[in-house]
């Protein structure tokens, strides 16, 4: 008799609900923090008329030594530092809770935070535990020290700036719970770019820290690239659970030459710091909505009725994300991401009427 996927399948992937992301056909996108601009015509040329010469039917370098270097330049990650590249920081996060993954071991982070923390804790078995926020979410560190002596967790991740809440944590508390970790600890730093603060330059000091981050809030989503450094010792054991080609030859490419010029991103990510600026002044200003913020590219806002007001606003062809009944603390929360001028314009109408 043939089996079903009910009957082999681990019960607790059969639980689960695949990761959604709704069609943005004809939309106006602010629904995943994505950079609204493309790259300056100059850059898309040269970076088009040199992928023809790629050798795209070999395998890429899964050292990337080009794009390494690159990155270390760029964002100033410091030499003694070991570096990893992923697909994306999805990946890094995969990997680190796979190697990091022995029985009974435990995975601690804020709730709420990035959820592809408590999935690959469930993809791994590892033991979740969530350490919610404070109502304005704000982080209560006498309650995460506290959840760290009780539970002893191997890993903890802590995004700097929160998503989806925006917020930035203080560097201080931050610090002392990366101190009183017994295990690894990973601070997410996927919007430094925005909030323009980071613990890249502290790695020397805390030999149980990661700094991960990610290009695409830079404005190379489709990019695909995340990248992780720490010391030495923890890299190599990272790198033993990396797919060996991971990371493609496009990416290595477009990715190295992009950073070229990452200045030009550089005054993009300006431009969005000052919409979310006046975005978040205009927000406050809308009768019902409470704006909370934001250090990253997006604002989270709460309303009478998220369902309601996310429906009128997709029927206006403006899609945000919903966030009503993730989380408790996320009750009527919709997520918004900075657009350009003319999107966040857009977006403050459709709101205004939707409302």
């Amino acid at each position: 008799m043939k089996r079903s996927p009910a009957d082999l399948v681990r019960e607790e992937i059969l639980a689960l609900k695949a990761y959604h992301v709704p069609s943005a056909a004809g939309m106006i996108k602010l629904d995943a923090m994505e950079n609204p601009y493309r790259l300056p015509e100059a850059l898309r040329e040269e970076v088009g008329h040199t992928v023809a010469g790629l050798a795209i039917n070999r395998y890429p370098d899964p050292e990337a030594p080009e794009l390494k270097a690159r990155l270390r330049e760029v964002f100033s990650i410091p030499a003694e530092s070991g570096l990893l590249i992923g697909n994306g920081s999805d990946e890094i996060i995969a990997m680190v809770a796979q190697a990091l993954a022995r029985p009974g071991a435990a995975m601690l982070a804020p709730e709420p935070s990035f959820v592809m923390y408590r999935m690959n804790a469930l993809l791994t078995r590892m033991r979740y535990v969530g350490v919610p926020l404070n109502a304005d979410f704000t982080l209560d560190a006498g309650r995460f020290l506290d959840a760290i002596a009780e539970h002893r967790p191997a890993l903890t991740f802590l995004a700097y700036p929160n998503n989806p809440t925006g917020n930035l944590f203080p560097e201080d508390a931050v610090a002392r719970i990366v101190a009183a970790a017994p295990g690894f600890v990973v601070v997410d730093e996927a919007y430094h770019v925005f909030a323009r603060r980071t613990f890249m330059a502290r790695l020397a000091e805390f030999p149980n820290l990661m700094v991960m981050r990610t290009v695409s809030k830079l404005g190379l989503a489709g990019v695909r690239l995340g990248y992780a450094a720490a010391a030495p010792e923890w890299i190599r054991e990272f790198d033993k659970v990396r797919p060996p080609y991971n990371v493609s030859v496009l990416t290595q490419f477009v990715a190295e030459r992009v950073l070229t010029h990452v200045a030009a991103l550089d005054r993009q990510a300006e431009t969005i710091r000052d919409e979310r600026a006046g975005l978040f002044d205009h927000l406050r200003e809308l009768r019902g909505v409470e704006a909370f913020p934001s250090e990253a590219n997006f604002i989270l806002v709460r309303v009478p009725d998220a369902d309601r007001v996310h429906a009128k606003l997709a029927a206006r062809k403006v899609l945000v994300r919903n966030l009503n009944g993730s989380h408790p603390l996320l009750e009527n929360c919709l997520r918004l991401t900075v657009g350009t001028p003319g999107e966040n314009q857009l977006l403050l109408d459709a709101l205004t009427e939707a409302l």
